[in-house]
């Protein structure tokens, strides 16, 4: 079971950047978009159609900005649309598929980079998943949370971690709910299996920083601790540039 979660920043841009021939080519069963930015009547999903991807969208109320969707191309038992917040299924930020063995979520966490009401409505937004996923976890165990998360977790995450020590997305508190998460039953996949530096998922459009190479992995697929054996692989694909991010993928053995 092939997993990719992918940022797209407006779905309808990296279609046109050649989205849908990357994932022809890297035929992923399940695929969490974050950030579709556009409204399902929007698009022409006709070539994901055609590659058997059923597909489940949560779009924002407001016109052009967030979203999440899930394409798979095995049907789920259910989909839940939102987390039953209002604030928050108001923007579009969570969408989740359940299957047999377990449930996956695509989610965009918010970012708190345009200023101090923004970066209150992101902790408060961290607060209240981690008890949205505290509840659900009761009825759901196997839990796969894809998305981005617009948090670095530890320096190794981020290519300069002294000059960004309080930058919105590598503030302390921001990287200590990171850990306070996983500690509740939850694995980061990529550094379970890979403990190696300079792997990024986001890059800044300023200053060549993705040609460079300075950047942030700010995209995760954090996964239950019961699903810790049947983690088989993980990448993160900087070659994919239909995004200032990139995919991460995981593959999941049952």
């Amino acid at each position: 079971m092939k997993i990719i979660s992918y940022n797209v920043n407006g779905i309808r841009a990296a279609m046109q950047k050649g989205l849908v021939d990357w994932v022809k080519f890297n035929n992923p069963d399940v695929i969490c978009f974050q950030e579709l930015k556009a409204e399902i009547e929007q698009v022409d999903l006709t070539p994901f159609e055609e590659l058997g991807y059923f597909i489940y969208w949560h779009s924002a109320q407001k016109k052009g900005y967030s979203g999440v969707a899930i394409f798979t191309k095995i049907k789920p038992n259910h989909v839940e649309i939102g987390c039953g917040i209002e604030i928050y299924d108001y923007e579009g930020r969570v969408i989740r598929a359940d299957f047999d063995n377990f449930s996956v979520m695509s989610v965009y966490m918010p970012s708190g980079t345009t200023g101090d009401a923004r970066q209150d409505f992101k902790m408060n937004w961290l607060g209240d998943f981690t008890n949205y996923i505290n509840n659900l976890k009761e009825k759901l165990p196997n839990l796969v949370i894809s998305g981005d998360f617009n948090i670095c977790h530890q320096a190794i995450d981020i290519h300069n971690p002294k000059s960004n020590a309080n930058s919105s997305g590598f503030l302390p508190e921001e990287r200590a709910w990171v850990s306070e998460f996983l500690e509740t039953g939850f694995i980061d996949t990529f550094r379970h299996l890979n403990n190696q530096a300079h792997h990024y998922s986001w890059w800044s459009y300023r200053a060549g920083a993705r040609s460079k190479n300075l950047g942030w992995r700010i995209d995760y697929h954090m996964v239950s601790k019961g699903l810790q054996n049947n983690i088989s692989n993980v990448a993160i694909h900087p070659e994919a540039v239909h995004s200032d991010h990139c995919p991460i993928a995981l593959e999941l053995n049952f």
